[in-house]
């Protein structure tokens, strides 16, 4: 028996859902149209300012904006589905994102734009913990590795696919309206996953014991503000480091100092907290959240500084942008359903070789830039980025499964709620790494976008060495634990 087999044979009592498949065809479906609207505005915005006239600050809100909601409200509503039914809150949070997105299409004005992408990043953030708890709750052993595998692979295309459905989308419907069209193409999706979720998802089986916990409003709020706090200054420092409010990451720790310390009170009164702190004590747990802050701050800044470089330093459209993401893509994809199938048999040291090619093909990247120049760059560009795709997913999927390994189906939407918030945590931190490069770059040295595009890739690849050491970190760890518990027999 695997490692990964042996921990799933331990949590539980289980019974496979003979249905457990085509459920988990409607969660990727709802977590794609979640995590695409992360970066399919990106190649819209001009064309929202075009439309309404909206100001710099009403643009840059709506991708901040939806970042900051979507990554506020994932721990409440992991909770949220742990105790009131998961089935219940996936369902609700499909309603409200196809509702806000149609709100946001129908905009009339930028405050409107704002608004809606505010209440659209919260019904994402209320959505995506159930998925990852329904598989948590549906699959074991190496059939989740398997599911996170699929689910892994979908993260790495709605990441980069985004920029390309956008210029199809832009260049469909025209430059003037076209941007609505990236926001109305969650409707069908939306009401087919619906009525698909009402049929397929597993029925909620409620604790009552569980039932009866009040929700831990304190902690709500302590957390709530935390994250608000760190990620402001990071997501107002894409454009302008500088004006940032860095003093609100002090404030931010201290919050979550005092949301720990409220925790572990809470739990003692014998009342049900908002985060089982004691998911932190269990080490494949802590690393692996560790190394997703990681990876991610290095991964999504690649794609704010690519874009950027394609589309205004080349000159590149929407669309021949987005295609020049697609080798990343393509290569995520197919990984990322290769390393949830084998990750049961080579586990930690998997992850580690797949960031260890992320950090190469980011390397190669970089060097391509420093040596090509013209429109043909994105060509060029294709086979680096192919190998950090493929990297990519050999890490985001093999990762998640791994960390997930030892958590409880019961506390699975918490724990993955704690994890998608590292996660979009590490996103704002290599956004501003990445952005604060390429546009403090920009300014010395008058507009050189390929000097500016290097620096900003340097910026990401440090952040994933940091998630190479943590990985081997974790891997050394468990070998030494390994060897502790074969001396004991």
């Amino acid at each position: 028996m695997t490692s990964v087999d042996a921990r799933a044979s331990v949590l539980g009592e289980y019974t496979p859902d003979p249905r457990r498949w085509r459920a988990l065809t409607v969660c990727l479906i709802a977590g794609f149209m979640t995590l695409l609207d992360v970066s399919i505005v990106n190649v819209a915005l001009p064309s929202m300012q075009d439309g309404l006239h909206a100001s710099a600050s009403d643009l840059s809100w709506v991708i901040s904006g939806y970042a900051l909601t979507f990554g506020l409200v994932l721990v409440t509503a992991g909770r949220l589905g742990d105790d009131r039914g998961r089935k219940r809150m996936f369902l609700a949070g499909l309603v409200l994102f196809t509702a806000t997105s149609a709100l946001a299409g129908a905009a009339t004005s930028g405050t409107w734009l704002v608004v809606a992408r505010l209440l659209q990043g919260a019904a994402g953030g209320l959505l995506n913990p159930q998925v990852i708890g329904v598989i948590q709750q549906l699959f074991r052993g190496r059939e989740r590795g398997r599911a996170f595998g699929l689910f892994g692979a979908v993260v790495g295309i709605s990441t980069a696919i985004g920029p390309l459905l956008g210029g199809l989308l832009l260049q469909g419907f025209g430059d003037q309206e076209g941007w609505r069209f990236v926001f109305y193409v969650n409707l069908p999706i939306g009401v087919l996953a619906l009525f698909a979720g009402a049929r397929l998802l597993p029925h909620d089986r409620i604790d009552r014991n569980a039932s009866r916990h009040t929700l831990d409003l304190v902690g709500v709020v302590l957390l709530g503000v935390a994250v608000v706090a760190i990620m402001l200054p990071l997501i107002q420092a894409e454009k302008d480091p500088s004006g940032a409010p860095w003093w609100l990451l002090a404030v931010g720790v201290a919050l979550l100092g005092g949301f720990v310390g409220w925790e572990r009170r809470y739990s003692r009164r014998g009342r049900q907290p908002l985060v089982d702190l004691g998911l932190l004590r269990t080490r494949s747990y802590a690393m692996g959240t560790s190394l997703g802050l990681a990876y991610f701050a290095g991964f999504t800044g690649i794609f704010f500084v690519i874009t950027l470089f394609f589309q205004r330093g080349l000159g590149y459209t929407p669309l021949q942008a987005g295609a020049a993401m697609l080798p990343f893509a393509m290569g995520s994809a197919g990984a990322a359903a290769l390393g949830g199938r084998i990750v049961s048999r080579y586990g930690r040291a998997l992850v580690v070789l797949g960031v260890l090619a992320v950090a190469v093909g980011l390397v190669g990247t970089d060097l391509v830039l420093g040596a090509f120049t013209g429109g043909h760059v994105g060509l060029v560009t294709a086979l680096p980025l192919a190998v950090a795709g493929i990297g990519s997913g050999l890490t985001i999927a093999p990762n998640q499964t791994l960390t997930l390994a030892e958590v409880p189906p019961a506390e699975g939407g918490t724990a993955a709620g704690v994890l998608q918030t590292g996660q979009r945590i590490g996103s704002a931190i290599g956004t501003a790494v990445a952005g604060a490069l390429f546009f403090g770059s920009l300014a010395t040295t008058h507009g050189d976008y390929h000097q500016a595009a290097a620096l900003g890739i340097r910026g990401s690849i440090a952040l994933v060495l940091v998630a190479v050491l943590v990985g081997v970190a974790d891997l050394v760890l468990d070998r030494r634990h390994r060897r502790a518990q074969g001396s004991r027999v």
